[in-house]
């Protein structure tokens, strides 16, 4: 009886799963409908006539002699070398996310074990430097790197990535710090531990989740940027975001707009395998992260 009062009405239960359903479809149908045009061509995909087109690929049939053509996959991949950008793109966000990760690490543990009061001073300062709009910081770089001729290669795109994403770093793996207590550290120590040892040993292995969670943050910075790695990479050396822009062309150039959509998808789909991949532990580290230890 207690159990059977405790459960919300059925009206309630139905509103909430309906609700839950709906937004599902509003949120996947962007994607659903990205990937089935990128099997089409233009005029299908994007037809003013009838839009049924882009279900029935009626110009791709009449084209390509199927309902589904590879043209945009095999245009982005093989004539445009999109695989060069989804190198460099890997490229940025290995070194970006590993010297985010060492540097947050070893901070964030270093601010939450001290007890000095410029550790909240240091942490405000980082948050409005993190709250300002990339594209303002990015322009102070541009001057030395055209002075020096270090302006658009790879290694330098990185330090720029790691200079604006190292503030929510340290925030966020400060706050998991934060939630592990102390007498922790002093156990490993009472063992014959050093304080890095007791960091290494005892602390990371306890807050991994939390390490995940914000390497995976800081790898979606990086891979989804527009702004820094479209104003210091050059053409050949371009990550993904920029160059799906410039298969769109501009208002001077021509574009395939087809090369762009199976360039979308081909950029999304490794996200949802990533976050898949390490669900359960974004979920620990999101939990971790929330709850006081």
């Amino acid at each position: 009886m207690a159990s059977e009062a405790q459960r919300p009405p059925l009206s309630l239960r139905l509103a909430t799963n309906g609700f839950i359903v709906v937004w599902l479809i509003l949120a996947a149908f962007p994607f659903l409908w990205t990937f089935w045009g990128s099997f089409k061509v233009e005029l299908d995909f994007f037809s003013i006539a009838d839009w049924t087109n882009a279900l029935t690929g009626t110009n791709t049939r009449e084209t390509h002699g199927s309902a589904f053509t590879l043209a945009g996959y095999e245009g982005a991949w093989v004539q445009e070398e999109f695989w060069r950008n989804v190198i460099n793109t890997f490229i940025v966000c290995f070194f970006v996310v590993l010297t985010s990760l060492t540097i947050g690490t070893l901070g964030g543990y270093a601010l939450s074990r001290s007890g000095f009061k410029y550790v909240f001073w240091l942490l405000i300062i980082a948050l409005i430097f993190r709250a300002m709009p990339p594209i303002t910081l990015v322009a102070g770089y541009m001057l030395p790197f055209f002075e020096w001729n270090i302006w658009g290669i790879l290694p330098t795109t990185i330090i720029v990535l790691v200079a604006i994403n190292q503030p929510f770093t340290l925030w966020m793996l400060h706050s998991f710090f934060q939630n592990i207590p102390k007498e922790l550290d002093e156990s490993a120590k009472v063992d014959g531990c050093t304080q890095f040892q007791a960091f290494r040993h005892v602390i990371v292995p306890v807050m991994w989740p939390g390490v995940i969670t914000t390497g995976l943050f800081s790898f979606l910075l990086a891979y989804n940027d527009f702004a820094v790695t479209s104003m210091l990479l050059s053409e050949s050396n371009r990550t993904m975001v920029p160059e799906i822009a410039a298969f769109l062309g501009t208002t001077y150039t021509e574009g395939n707009v087809m090369f762009a959509v199976a360039a979308v998808v081909s950029a999304t789909a490794p996200l949802f395998v990533l976050v898949m991949f390490f669900q359960r532990q974004i979920v620990s580290g999101l939990t971790a992260g929330a709850v006081k230890g």
